[in-house]
């Protein structure tokens, strides 16, 4: 006979999960497992809300496990240590984004890019190396090996600190490594959501000229006087967009709707890029002779690695960027969630679980 769950996972823990595809959050209680000794345990003071968390919640991708407890922009206060921890002493704030193992031996692994390990554990919702399956951040305490948790630097605060944890790094990344984080270039940011007006203030910051490209007219002010975007484009207006065609050295495309690539890839001047952040559900069309005319590059970029994400939160620390957030208390979140399927966030929604989340006896 195996082990029970109890003698695997004996410290008690609660949250908010959804039971089925319905995708409806209540309480629940469940455990997480005695800190090893690798393991960082922490209180859980924040979690952010996903666009993905939407997805994995009522099946859309296929794979969701239920119980599923979401959140993997998490940020807290660690409480416990293993006796192998180096990094991190009771009391660091910390946090957690979208991975929670890999397997340490791949080429991936070996270059820091564990986010592409095949063997790669995400936060919530897939079998732990012990059997059970991992529980997100919808819930007071987490428990991590130290290679997995990044420490917050004291000047950024956890709220506003957390979303980075998934829409910073998945901005940040594709930045660096396709080379548009250097000053001067001009870089297009297609959404101004939760990854969008991030993208709009790490660009900034690396000295980039940013346009923000959108179907909303109604969001311009907000990008340029807010955020501070150097420009605006509609991208259904034929006036602004033919100007602008061929001034762009990249485009970060964070829309994960369906959408038309032939506007974007016209925007890009010879040997432009055009990367995709965003998960539209249906594949799009790709028309091929833009990218002949023009040696265009059409990409892709999955979160970052453990270092990489390391350097970019204390990139945003540095530079004073955070998430534009509504914090909400955790019994609100199911209207959250509807609401953020409209898109009527400005931009992203963290749960205040220190203050809001209390045991219950509910299953």
């Amino acid at each position: 006979m195996g082990e029970s769950a109890e003698q695997i996972h004996p410290k008690k823990a609660y949250g908010w999960a959804a039971r089925d595809s319905s995708g409806v959050l209540s309480p629940f209680n469940f455990s997480r497992r005695e800190t090893g000794e690798k393991d960082v345990t922490f209180k859980v003071m924040y979690c952010g809300i996903c666009h993905s968390d939407l997805h994995m919640l009522k099946n859309e991708w296929g794979n969701s496990a239920y119980p599923l407890v979401p959140g993997h922009e998490i940020a807290g206060v660690v409480t416990e240590v293993g006796s192998k921890v180096e990094k991190f002493k009771v009391g660091d704030k910390v946090g957690v984004g979208c991975i929670v193992g890999s397997c340490h031996s791949c080429d991936n692994c070996s270059k820091n890019l564990e986010n592409y390990c095949p063997k790669m554990l995400l936060t919530y919702g897939v079998k732990y190396y012990d059997g059970t399956i991992t529980y997100g951040g919808y819930s007071d305490t987490m428990v991590a090996d130290e290679h997995f948790v990044i420490s917050i630097p004291d000047n950024l605060p956890l709220d506003a600190g957390a979303p980075l944890l998934c829409a910073g790094i998945t901005v940040y990344s594709p930045m660096k490594y396709y080379g548009l984080d250097k000053p001067g270039l001009h870089v297009g940011v297609v959404g101004l959501g939760g990854l969008g007006h991030v993208a709009v203030k790490f660009a900034k910051a690396m000295g980039v000229k940013v346009t923000v490209i959108s179907t909303s007219p109604n969001k311009k002010k907000e990008a340029i006087e807010h955020l501070g975007a150097d420009s605006f484009l509609v991208s259904r207006n034929q006036d602004e967009m033919l100007p602008a065609m061929g001034t762009f050295d990249g485009i970060i495309d964070t829309v994960s709707a369906s959408h038309p690539v032939l506007p974007l890839l016209g925007l890009l001047k010879t040997n432009g890029k055009l990367i995709l952040v965003g998960a539209p559900e249906k594949p799009l069309e790709l028309p091929v002779f833009p990218l002949l005319f023009g040696r265009k590059i059409v990409a892709g970029s999955a979160i970052g690695g453990m270092k990489e994400t390391q350097e970019m939160i204390n990139f945003a620390a540095k530079h004073n960027i955070t998430a534009d957030i509504e914090v909400i208390p955790v019994d609100y979140v199911n209207t959250a969630l509807e609401r953020l399927m409209k898109a009527d966030v400005k931009y992203r929604f963290v749960i205040d679980i220190a203050n809001t989340l209390k045991p219950t006896s509910s299953i």
